[in-house]
């Protein structure tokens, strides 16, 4: 229970790796960081200078209680086990509330030994900073089982918490392999099933490195990953209390279970906000498990006021049943009012190459009938089934540098993301040409959905080195087959070294699916927050500006009719114009915007389509992507940004309405440009259908249904999710900036390996 690093020796029989098994008990009179004379308190273990575990933030209290363990892989008990506390502070720099260190030489092997440490700030070395209690057991490694760590830290967006291994899978011991590179079994007693991660072995006779690939137990070589759905909506708040000066607060909403967390939308100057809002959470754990759920004032330059806060145990929740729940708000005032339902999960695998859905009769068969003609109007959420063969990589960016020969070598792994489900293979070691082998299969719950793999380097020490990435929307697929797909830079806009081959199939209803694109839009959990760009904010203003040129031609074309500057066309615009006048009905309009897209697809089938390629906005990115690195290298610089809090906020709010209004000119353009022929069919099928209805039924008729559905959507259904279809329509149309992330890239035949070898024998 001491400070410090020690000079003490190993125990006897040393076995070079240990398995510290660590309690976070609680905290005791902790030093108070927040006006109110309180702290929301959060540790952080670091072993080596790297984050090993955090704990949950216990809000408003200075003798908090976690109750949380840990499992530490320790390979040098000389280096101590490093303890910082913290307080939380939303939308700021946390503040520092003391650190200790644990000297894991004083430890007695498989002994419970409870630990008290007393937290110090070194600027400070006199004050008294409260208390942490511990509770340790070090034990031994075991030497027959050879296993790997899991990878503990990612970038920014690519973040994935260990919560998920830690609720479900039993972390068994570890021991190093010869080169330091040491590996991790997991054992899910659930599901029976044994999983070794990036097992590796040493050749003695020829110094070279074999690498087996994830290996699962004979009983289970299919493993589903988690075990439902937790779907919570966000209805109203009532009789909250009242924050600003004007007696009434900006209230939003935040939902976390484990590592998923969503936001919900500001309500601004209500006491009684109306959200009605959905999100979906992954249900992990059999036994359910707990959402936290804040309730926050926005404050516009200084920090957001909390309101309150509640908590759902799903555990006692019945499962495949809608609960509807008025959660009273602790530590404030006021009621939340929500929808929950847990709906078992579909079609979420991983498994080995020879394990194939769609290659056995029997589940093909199944999977086909589940997504026929027949089934249009069952479960619409379940619109499609996604099956993504990771094959292997050719050609990466070596990221490690070793031996004195300056060798170079990755040891790539790849994610593999649909919308917030998000998988990944093994690792495998020192090795540019990877093959991983693996199938994952995904429910597909918006057929507008993109697919993103993603390439990384894992780093024991720091977090993995980006690689690669390559984003495909659902629809260009091509089922069944073999492509080799460039790996794209971070912003999806230029080349980088390396190839990834995928095979991909995509099952799908079409009539669900059309029906889907007429609601909201899954929202995605892990998101980077907005931030200043300069050259985010020009690029926005120039793709607004081609917007405005757009209208601004068209008026100056019709200008020149007017003026007779070419007699021919102002003749026929002339007859055109009388035409249309007197024989105007309004079925005309969605005529004349059919017309338009026949007009458009006649040209793109003919090959008369001479649209030029917009290279602004390509540009534009690339000089975003360079913006982005010295962003990354200089953000420790540019520490003063934090102090011009609210003008960065209107400037990022500025830069955001720019970008929606121009994307929603690109997106109407790109509707008419058949840039996705399944959202251009679809605006077919409805204006004709409108186009139809105007024709034979009086416009009053119409807009009489349209009002009494409006008027009575909320007597029918009180909680519905307010929406607007076409906006929900438009959602899914890609913007420029998309279209040009999607590109596929075609592969340089100069950058293939073996063209490499002749070109470079050396």
């Amino acid at each position: 229970n001491s400070f410090g690093t020690s000079n003490a020796d190993f125990p006897p029989g040393d076995p070079g790796m240990y398995q510290l098994d660590v309690t976070l008990r609680r905290g005791q009179n902790l030093a108070a960081r927040d006006r109110g004379g309180t702290s929301d308190p959060y540790v952080k273990f670091k072993l080596g200078g790297k984050e090993v575990f955090r704990s949950k933030t216990v809000h408003k209290n200075l003798n908090p209680v976690w109750e949380e363990k840990a499992y530490i892989l320790i390979d040098n008990l000389r280096e101590p086990l490093y303890i910082k506390v913290f307080d939380y502070d939303f939308g700021l720099q946390d503040d520092f509330i003391g650190s200790a260190f644990l000297d894991l030489t004083t430890l007695e092997l498989n002994r419970q030994t409870d630990v008290t440490l007393s937290l110090k700030d070194p600027h400070y070395p006199d004050h008294d900073l409260g208390s942490i209690f511990l509770s340790v057991l070090l034990a031994p490694g075991d030497q027959r089982e050879a296993t790997m760590l899991m990878r503990k830290s990612w970038k920014r967006s690519s973040k994935v918490t260990l919560d998920f291994w830690h609720n479900n899978y039993d972390l068994l011991p570890s021991m190093p392999y010869r080169n330091g590179n040491f590996c991790h079994r997991i054992y899910c007693p659930s599901k029976c099933v044994l999983i070794t991660v990036g097992f590796v072995t040493l050749n003695k006779h020829h110094g070279t490195f074999q690498t087996q690939s994830l290996r699962l137990s004979d009983l289970h070589r299919k493993s589903q990953l988690w075990r439902g759905i937790v779907s919570v909506t966000l209805i109203e708040g009532r009789e909250l209390k009242a924050m600003d000066a004007n007696g009434l607060s900006d209230p939003y909403v935040k939902f976390r279970l484990g590592h998923q967390k969503y936001k919900s939308k500001i309500v601004p100057k209500t006491l009684n906000p109306q959200w009605r809002e959905q999100f979906d959470f992954h249900l992990y754990e059999e036994r359910g498990g707990i959402i936290d759920i804040t309730v926050w004032d926005k404050d516009v330059g200084k920090k957001d006021d909390f309101i309150g806060r509640c908590q759902i145990d799903l555990s006692t929740l019945s499962k495949e049943q809608t609960h509807k729940l008025e959660m009273p708000l602790e530590e404030g005032e006021g009621y939340l009012v929500l929808l929950v339902t847990l709906t078992a999960s579909a079609a979420v695998t991983i498994s080995d190459l020879s394990i194939n859905s769609l290659e056995d009769q029997k589940e093909r068969e199944e999977i086909l009938k589940r997504y026929s003609p027949m089934m249009m109007f069952h479960n619409i959420s379940d619109v499609g089934f996604l099956q993504v063969k990771v094959i292997r990589a050719e050609a990466l960016m070596a990221a490690d540098v070793t031996g004195k020969d300056s060798f170079s070598k990755s040891d790539p792994f790849c994610v593999v993301e649909l919308n917030n489900d998000r998988l990944l293979t093994h690792t495998v070691y020192r090795n540019l040409n990877p093959e991983w082998n693996k199938i994952f299969t995904f429910n597909i719950k918006d057929i507008h959905s993109v697919l993103e793999v993603t390439v990384y380097d894992e780093d024991r020490d720091r977090s993995a080195d980006f690689l690669g990435k390559v984003a495909i929307p659902l629809l260009s697929i091509q089922n069944g087959e073999q492509k080799a797909y460039v790996l794209k830079n971070k912003q999806l806009t230029g080349p980088t070294k390396g190839v990834i081959y995928l095979e991909i199939d995509v099952i799908f209803n079409a009539v669900k699916a059309s029906i889907r694109t007429l609601m909201p839009k899954e929202q995605k959990y892990i998101e980077e927050e907005d931030r200043l760009s300069k050259q985010l904010l020009l690029r926005n203003f120039i793709r607004m500006k081609h917007c405005i040129m757009a209208l601004v031609t068209a008026v100056c074309y019709i200008s020149s009719c007017f003026d007779w500057d070419s007699p021919p066309r102002s003749l026929a615009a002339f007859l055109l114009f009388l035409f249309v006048v007197w024989n105007f009905e309004l079925y005309m309009i969605p005529l004349a915007l059919l017309l338009l897209l026949a007009w458009n697809y006649f040209l793109i089938v003919s090959g008369k389509d001479n649209r030029q390629h917009d290279t602004v906005v390509e540009d534009m990115l690339e000089d975003e992507e360079e913006e982005d690195d010295r962003d990354d290298k200089d953000s420790e610089k540019k520490g003063f940004m934090n102090r011009l809090y609210a003008i960065q906020e209107v400037c990022v709010t500025v830069q955001n309405i720019l970008d929606e209004i121009a994307s929603f000119g690109e997106r109407i353009k790109n509707t008419f440009n058949w840039t996705v022929p399944f959202l251009s069919w679809l605006a077919i099928v409805a204006l004709s259908v409108f186009t139809v209805l105007l024709y034979f039924i009086p416009l009053r008729y119409i807009v009489l249904v349209w009002g009494i559905n409006k008027f009575t959507k909320k007597i029918r259904n009180p909680y519905a999710i307010d929406n607007n279809e076409l906006l929900d329509f438009l959602s899914r149309v890609p913007s420029d900036v998309q279209v040009m992330q999607y590109h596929e890239l075609k592969q340089d035949p100069t950058h293939s390996p073996s063209k490499r070898k002749k070109n470079n024998p050396a």
